[in-house]
């Protein structure tokens, strides 16, 4: 009672004397854009390997999986010293220029991922997913802007904070060398006086974010 005539399936109706409401399901193509951060500081090699190691395994298998599905998948990779930009295409043969790009990509120089979210979310008109995969080392509240800018162009936005545990924990027993990954500076430091300042620090910053 209350269903619009229309919607009955008269067929069904023929061959059941009852009445059937037909019912839509629209199967949508999605476009999904992955941004890899290709910065120096992506390049933090731990025993499991590089952080840059790790978002491009990541970047590799989301695009296989969308690909798969029947939707459009683009990759944008940025640092000083280099960019990709691929639209975002279904075809599976898109796929090997997209790997190829990955692979050839090396983690340099500063980062340029604020500026490079802000382009996006002008560039892209239609609706998509955007997937940042970054270790988000920069001042939170210009990441924070360059993300909310996408949402507020209609982006559904997810961003994969890439951490390693020794950057977490802090756990040093020795004097190190730091170097700055980005600009090449360095500092040999004592763990041990600077830990609780430093692990203050990168609270502060997960918090913000």
């Amino acid at each position: 009672q209350g269903d619009d005539p229309k919607h009955i399936d008269w067929q069904v109706y023929a061959r059941s004397d009852r009445f059937y409401i037909k019912e839509f399901e629209a199967d949508t193509n999605l476009r999904c854009y992955v941004v890899v951060d290709a910065s120096g500081s992506m390049a933090f090699e731990s025993e499991m390997g590089t952080r840059f190691d790790f978002a491009r395994s990541i970047a590799s298998h989301l695009a296989y999986m969308l690909v798969q599905q029947g939707d459009a998948v683009g990759l944008h990779a940025c640092n000083q010293e280099a960019q990709v930009d691929l639209p975002a295409r279904q075809a599976p043969s898109h796929l090997h220029t997209y790997f190829d790009l990955l692979e050839g990509m090396k983690p340099e120089g500063e980062s340029t991922l604020v500026s490079a979210l802000h382009a996006l979310a002008e560039r892209v008109q239609r609706r998509a997913v955007v997937l940042v995969l970054s270790d988000g080392f920069m001042p939170a509240p210009d990441l924070l802007d360059a993300l909310q800018h996408l949402c507020f162009c209609r982006h559904d936005v997810s961003f994969f904070h890439l951490l390693d545990p020794q950057e977490m924990a802090f756990k040093f027993n020795r004097p190190v060398r730091f170097v700055d990954l980005e600009g090449g500076a360095d500092l040999v430091a004592d763990p041990s006086v600077m830990q609780s300042t430093y692990l203050e620090g990168i609270q502060r910053h997960l918090d913000t974010l």
